[in-house]
């Protein structure tokens, strides 16, 4: 799942820069999932070439390539990356790979997954935290002029999918049966620059397509610009012509964490 941008297109798994092809599920995870079995937690070299991402690699493995502490943060509490501060420096300076191990008889869904993570920064990293609600710049998800052009999920018990599939010129994200706080928790997360909102007052599950032309303040910085001559308009303009939504940018009160304690991972 390292991510090259080629012809050929690749879904990014994103984290705090792209998407899982399994995004947040409802319901409350199983207590088997409380924490990996084992671990391996390894710093690294900064390969940007490498992309950053994760994944489950079959039933019971789970990887994450290329992430500092503040990255495997907004990962794992679906923080934007501006909403974490404290710590000490290196906290958005190194880089460590994971690899683990998962407990049960079934891939967990991306819930348990960030679950276990959790568990993981705790044990690990020695981290600590707390919460505090703080204004930013951020985004607003509302509704365009003319209302929402989305259609009901054709199967809203089925769990949520949301993810990006990158081409050099666009981003493709088919989403089926997720909600609007879904949709805006993979925009904060891992495609926007600043926190999102949804303001949308829109209830239940969708199923739409969208596709942007991507530009330099997305991912993190780690994608190219689309090329100028690209098809595909660019992704505030998408969003209002395709999804019937709007994406504001204004200021407001966002619960950011504070991190009061970090430590490097001693050697597995």
């Amino acid at each position: 799942m390292g991510r090259r941008i080629s012809a050929t297109a690749l879904i990014l798994w994103v984290s705090s820069g792209f998407a899982q092809s399994v995004a947040p599920q409802a319901a409350t995870p199983l207590s088997k999932y409380d924490a990996f079995e084992v671990a391996t937690v390894k710093p690294v070299d900064v390969d940007a070439k490498a992309g950053r991402m994760f994944r489950m690699d079959g039933t019971h493995r789970w990887v994450a390539t290329n992430f500092t502490l503040q990255a495997l943060i907004a990962l794992a509490y679906d923080l934007n990356p501006r909403t974490i501060s404290g710590g000490p420096g290196w906290m958005e300076e190194q880089h460590f790979n994971i690899e683990a191990v998962t407990p049960g008889d079934i891939a967990p869904i991306r819930l348990e997954q960030m679950q276990m993570l959790r568990a993981l920064l705790v044990e690990r990293f020695g981290l600590k935290f707390h919460r505090q609600e703080k204004e930013f710049s951020i985004y607003s998800l509302t509704m365009a002029k003319g209302g929402p052009k989305l259609k009901a999920a054709a199967k809203p018990d089925d769990l949520p999918q949301i993810f990006g599939v990158v081409f050099p010129d666009k981003i493709q994200v088919p989403a089926r049966s997720v909600t609007m706080d879904d949709f805006v928790a993979m925009l904060q997360r891992a495609t926007l620059d600043r926190p999102t909102i949804n303001q949308t007052g829109l209830a239940g599950k969708f199923d739409f397509d969208l596709e942007w032309a991507q530009d330099e303040s997305q991912y993190g910085g780690q994608l190219p610009k689309a090329p100028d001559d690209a098809q595909s308009p660019p992704l505030f303009t998408a969003v209002q012509e395709q999804l019937g939504l709007k994406l504001e940018a204004t200021r407001g009160m966002v619960s950011a964490m504070i991190v009061d304690q970090a430590q490097k991972p001693s050697p597995n």
